[in-house]
Parts: structure tokens; C-alpha cells; sequence
């Protein structure tokens, strides 16, 4: 596993409580943001195409050459396709990785990068106590409220199945090791560089803050449910929604207020931790 590149919040100014930034570049921060989202989705779905075709390729290899060694007709057309079936649990946390993970990195690289002296910044903010008490408290209420918010849907008859809930269970049961390293580390780590530096950062540098809370967190909702892709119904993704749009604005609250991306991260890995372990527990069957 790769160590994602060194982030931080904008550098401060000591007697100042919002960024100090370099001189600005013409044009509207909105308008950065709404570039950075086309840009991100040009490349995820280019990525995602991309690892799809080396997997039909990689898979459509190995059917013909199982047919060889058991002596059958090489399948064609159809019959190929049908003998390549679908990408399992595996192929789709690969094909994940490389989309959302180099759609982050491509983003942080080209649009968002840190100064050394952000890096230097955010590497003694993540080394203070109070960093990690926020981290801990952030994880904490993240977990709290969307159990929170469950069982009051649960109660209103609103019971909505995450996209995501299937492959989770599939990947438990053959590849525990790598599901843990995806959801506890990977994932936490390419989202939060996507949503919180790039996104939220670029809002925040341009002095607004809140408005890159809603519009980043906004899209790490839509992002984990995509309409037209879930089998929820709209009160289920109403809810959904609502969930994963609070996770987002907690992580880049505490993002802002320790100056640190890596409390984000931690926060969200701490967080699905949480999650992983209750699932493993209690909602697995």
C-alpha cells in the first residue's frame, strides 16, 4: 500500500481565523469547486472503465484457458460473457480503489496540492493531544448519530439497505483481511484527500467555509448513493442521505478545527472501524 502524499489545511496566519492564502486566482470559488467535480467524475468513470476492461480481459483469459485444460469448445460471444460473469466482491474493491483513489490523487495533484509548509503544519497539528481528543470525540458522534438516525427511521417504518451492504457481507466471507485494510484505511484515506482537501479545502481557502460543508459534503452523499443505482426506495435514500451528508460535514468540521487533514482520515477510519465491527457482529446474516 502506497502512503498517500503529505495534506494539511490551508496555512494560517498566526492572528487569523481563516486561512492565509496566496494571491487568488481570477474566477469564482463555486466555479473551482464545480470544475473540480467534473474533473473528478471525468476521471473516476475513465478509471473505473479502464480497471473494468483489464478485469474482462484478465477473467476472459482465464475462462478460455479453463477450457483448454478440460478439454471444452472455447466459448465465444455470448457464451464468453456469460462463462465471465460479473466482477466479484474483490474486483469491485480494486475497481474502486483505482477509480476513487486515483481520481483523488489525480485531483489533489493537478488542482489542490500542499505547500511544505502545510505539510509541516499539519504534521505538528496531528502530533497535539487536543488533536486526537477531537478525532476521538468526532468518530464517536459520527457513530452515535447515524445509529441515532437508523433507529428513528426503523421507527417510522424507513429501512434502507446501502448500496454497498452486499459486497460488504461477500467480501467478509472471502477476503476478511483485505475488506478491513480497504474499509478501515483505504477508503477513509482517498475520500477524505477527494472530498475534504480538494472539495471542501478549495471553499475554504476562498473564505468560505460553510458553503464547502454543504456542497462537499452533499457530494460524498451522492457519491454512496448514486439515484438511479439503489434498490432504496426515496425515503430510504432521503435517509441515506442524510446520513452520509452529517459524516461528511463532522469530517470537515474537524478538518477545520484541528488544521489537520489527517484528523479527518482518522476520524473516518476510527469511524468505519465502528461500523465494520457492528456489522461483523450483529448484521452479517
Amino acid at each position: 500500500m502506497s502512503t498517500p502524499p503529505p495534506i494539511s489545511a490551508p496555512l494560517r496566519d498566526a492572528n487569523a481565523t481563516s486561512p492565509a492564502l496566496p494571491p487568488s486566482r481570477p474566477g469564482s470559488p463555486v466555479g473551482g469547486f464545480l470544475l473540480d467535480v467534473v474533473m473528478g467524475v471525468g476521471i473516476l468513470l475513465a478509471l473505473s472503465l479502464a480497471s473494468s476492461l483489464v478485469w474482462g480481459m484478465w477473467r476472459g483469459v482465464e475462462v478460455v484457458r479453463e477450457a483448454k485444460q478440460n478439454g471444452l469448445p472455447m466459448p465465444a460471444g455470448e457464451a464468453l460473457v456469460s462463462a465471465m460473469g460479473a466482477p466479484g466482491a474483490l474486483a469491485q474493491m480494486l475497481i474502486a480503489l483505482v477509480a476513487t483513489g486515483g481520481a483523488a490523487l489525480a485531483l489533489y495533484f493537478l488542482r489542490r496540492r500542499a505547500s511544505a509548509a502545510e505539510r509541516s503544519q499539519s504534521l505538528q497539528a496531528i502530533r497535539r493531544a487536543s488533536t486526537w481528543g477531537w478525532i476521538v470525540l468526532v468518530a464517536s458522534c459520527v457513530f452515535a448519530g447515524t445509529s441515532g438516525a437508523s433507529l428513528l427511521a426503523k421507527q417510522l417504518g424507513i429501512e434502507p439497505e446501502p448500496t454497498n451492504l452486499h459486497l460488504m457481507q461477500q467480501a467478509w466471507a472471502g477476503y476478511p483481511v483485505f475488506l478491513l485494510l480497504f474499509a478501515v484505511v483505504l477508503a477513509p484515506a482517498y475520500e477524505e484527500l477527494l472530498f475534504r482537501r480538494v472539495l471542501f479545502g478549495r471553499l475554504w481557502a476562498a473564505g468560505k467555509p460553510w458553503l464547502g460543508i454543504v456542497l462537499s459534503s452533499a457530494a460524498f452523499a451522492l457519491v454512496h448513493e448514486i439515484p438511479g443505482t439503489s434498490p432504496n426506495g426515496l425515503p430510504e435514500m432521503l435517509q441515506l442521505w442524510l446520513v452520509y451528508g452529517g459524516m461528511g460535514a463532522a469530517f470537515a468540521w474537524v478538518y477545520r478545527k484541528t488544521g489537520t487533514l489527517w484528523a479527518a482520515i482518522a476520524a473516518h477510519a476510527i469511524n468505519n472501524a465502528i461500523a465494520l465491527a457492528a456489522l461483523i457482529l450483529f448484521g452479517m446474516q
